[in-house]
């Protein structure tokens, strides 16, 4: 077993234990592998752990992995410039991450019927931080009524990348703000399948699975330490 091996099976036994202590189904809580300027062979380790869904900050580095392992799920993670959206809309299924109209109805018309619906999370802003993309709540509420009725992909839930914290108290309180959220926007536009919470990574997993996270993002505390220089079209600080 490698040593990514042995990771994915240690946060599969967290994410068991944790469940159990707050009365969840396991089965409930997926694991993103983020596998952002990771190569193929550390996608490959992960694969052969199990490991189906995998997610990506940066195109360019992620088209390559895409086309090696089409067997695998991909989510594509990172903000999204309005030139990548093609790409974007065609080689991924999920995308976590849309914070504006415009971008989530250049994703609709730009997805091949065949592939059927996209996978939308709007990317919500908790912390205010201008260097991180998303909407505040309130907005949140407005672009899901305008994008949820999109042909082309389906609106699913939200996402968040709170400010870091290692007060358990202060992580718990953001996740639990998400999770009022979603369930206010899934209360005023009866959508059935609004219902995942892209929220949690390596430092604070834990307390967003007790407060609802249906999607962690783990990348370090899977791959390891990585390499954080982008190619040079990807921005560095916004999703």
């Amino acid at each position: 077993m490698t040593n990514i091996q042995s990771r994915i099976a240690a946060i599969r036994e967290e994410i068991v234990n944790t469940c159990r202590l707050t009365n969840r189904d396991p089965d409930s809580v997926n694991l993103l592998a983020v596998s952002k300027t990771m190569g193929v062979d550390a996608v490959q380790s992960a694969i052969q752990a199990g490991q189906e869904h995998f997610g990506e900050n940066y195109l360019q580095d992620a088209i390559p992995k895409v086309s090696r392992f089409p067997g695998a799920i991909w989510h594509f993670v990172g903000a999204i410039q309005s030139n990548k959206t093609r790409d974007i809309a065609n080689r991924f299924s999920w995308v976590h991450g849309v914070a504006t109209e415009k971008v989530a109805r250049r994703l609709s018309e730009q997805r091949e019927p065949t592939l059927g619906q996209l996978n939308c999370l709007i990317q919500v802003n908790l912390s205010g931080e201008d260097q991180k993309s998303g909407v505040n709540p309130d907005e949140a509420v407005r672009l899901a009524g305008r994008i949820a009725p999109l042909d082309r992909i389906s609106l699913r839930g939200l996402m968040t990348l709170p400010a870091p914290s290692n007060d358990p108290s202060e992580q718990a309180a953001t996740f639990r703000a998400l999770r009022e959220l979603k369930d206010d926007i899934e209360s005023r536009y009866e959508l059935p399948e609004f219902n995942q919470l892209s929220m949690g990574m390596t430092n604070d997993y834990i307390e967003a699975i007790k407060e609802g996270a249906t999607w962690i993002r783990i990348g370090t505390a899977i791959f390891g330490p990585r390499n954080l220089t982008p190619t040079p079209d990807e921005p560095t600080t916004k999703g």
